[in-house]
């Protein structure tokens, strides 16, 4: 990619490779009036002829510790607009997160504390760290919306309010819901997208990124800019991941996801089983092959997206260590030798039985309240899937029959009947 803005002095065909990714994947831009020249209207024609960097926006809310490929996609175009030449203006909602996005949810959120708010934060930036360019100078701001959130009087906060109705806040995805099914709504729900939109004016964003849940939010920032006499932002929308299940939105709670801190061979062993009819969209949205270069074959390509990604988070030399583990444990040993992977038979266990009580019954753990813990703190896969309900049950060997249970990095057994 360019280190340049693009001028009207570019190449037309540098300009189309330039526009080629920045677009890539994208699922909206608004406005967007393609055969315009105004460059209000169409974000070619401001990038075209930008005489400066833009100021591209992408505000995350720390209100938990992980991030997933998911959140990832937004945080790979902010840097492909680095790249582009542009500044990168990453908020940390460290204000928002007090109160939490009520986008698309049946129930107002947990309020957190400024304490888990601040060390949330934290892990944020170390998992972005390997996608954003922080070196470069002038391609990266990190600012926190408390700077300008905290300091607004109950003038300036009337202020904000004065620019929606109420009836506008219940088109927003969820409100409507909640209050035809009687759910209450509270009233500082209805400032998260006034403040959200207040970070663009703050930051004078000229683009804001955010998956296609956010287009009400981002849509807010515009008008408020209008408000206080700035150009308004370009919206520009990114799918939602589907999760390793290939139905669901990818989400920690669904446990369909694949984290950023995971250990490589648990990515690759996740990513290597994605489905099908996901491969052209994870290529696409998480790595920067070209498309029209992929195996045609679904096992070569699931192997490549596996090693492709694990390589961006881990290195390439963790990747292919990862690679030839997973190959390893499907065939039976743990390293390059012979050495098995022993082997529990699930004959020894009475059903239906909770998966601690396996844990326990195979000598992984030494005792029931043992593998609980780790269970609870993420210690736990099965077939390279993190379990995370301590309850979790099966009522026959059926289910497990042939699977590798793991403890940790270094513990393994082949359930067998």
């Amino acid at each position: 990619m360019s280190n340049t803005v693009f001028t009207t002095g570019s190449s037309p065909s540098a300009i189309s490779d330039e526009l080629a990714w920045l677009y890539r994947g994208i699922s909206e831009i608004f406005p967007n009036q393609p055969d315009s020249q105004d460059p209000s209207e169409n974000l070619a024609q401001r990038l075209i002829k930008a005489d400066r960097p833009l100021r591209v926006k992408l505000g995350i809310d720390p209100t938990g510790a992980e991030i997933h490929l998911g959140h990832s996609i937004p945080v790979r175009k902010l840097r492909a607009f680095q790249d582009a030449g542009h500044t990168a203006v990453l908020i940390i909602g460290d204000f928002t997160a007090r109160i939490g996005d009520p986008t698309g949810k049946s129930e107002v959120r947990k309020q957190l504390s400024a304490a888990d708010v601040k060390a949330n934060a934290q892990t944020y930036l170390d998992q972005v760290r390997p996608i954003l360019d922080f070196e470069t100078p002038g391609r990266l701001e990190i600012r926190y919306n408390s700077e300008w959130l905290e300091g607004l009087d109950l003038a300036e906060i009337q202020e904000l309010l004065a620019r929606m109705t109420v009836g506008q806040m219940l088109a927003k995805e969820g409100f409507a819901e909640r209050y035809e099914q009687g759910n209450p709504i509270y009233l500082h729900e209805f400032l998260y997208p006034l403040m959200q939109g207040y970070d663009s004016v703050a930051i004078k964003a000229d683009v804001e990124l955010g998956g296609t849940d956010q287009k009400f939010n981002i849509a807010v920032g515009r008008d408020l800019q209008r408000h206080f006499g700035q150009s308004p932002q370009f919206g520009m929308l990114v799918p939602i991941l589907l999760g390793t299940d290939g139905v669901q939105k990818m989400s920690k709670s669904l446990n369909n996801y694949v984290g950023l801190r995971e250990d490589a061979l648990s990515m690759y062993s996740k990513l290597e089983k994605t489905p099908d009819h996901l491969l052209e969209q994870y290529f696409e949205l998480l790595t920067h092959l070209p498309l029209e270069q992929l195996p045609e074959n679904p096992r070569d390509r699931q192997k490549l997206l596996a090693l492709t990604i694990v390589s961006q988070y881990h290195g390439e030399a963790a990747a292919k260590d990862a690679q030839q583990a997973a190959i390893n444990l499907t065939q039976g040993s743990t390293s390059g030798t012979s050495e098995a992977v022993p082997e529990f038979p699930l004959s020894d266990v009475e059903f239906p039985a909770k998966l601690f009580y396996i844990l326990k019954a195979s000598g992984l753990c030494k005792t029931s309240g043992e593998a609980q813990r780790l269970i609870k703190d993420g210690g736990v896969k099965l077939e390279g899937d993190r379990i995370s309900d301590v309850d979790l049950a099966f009522d026959s060997p059926e289910p497990l029959e042939g699977k590798v249970l793991q403890v940790g990095k270094k513990k393994f057994i082949r359930l067998v009947s």
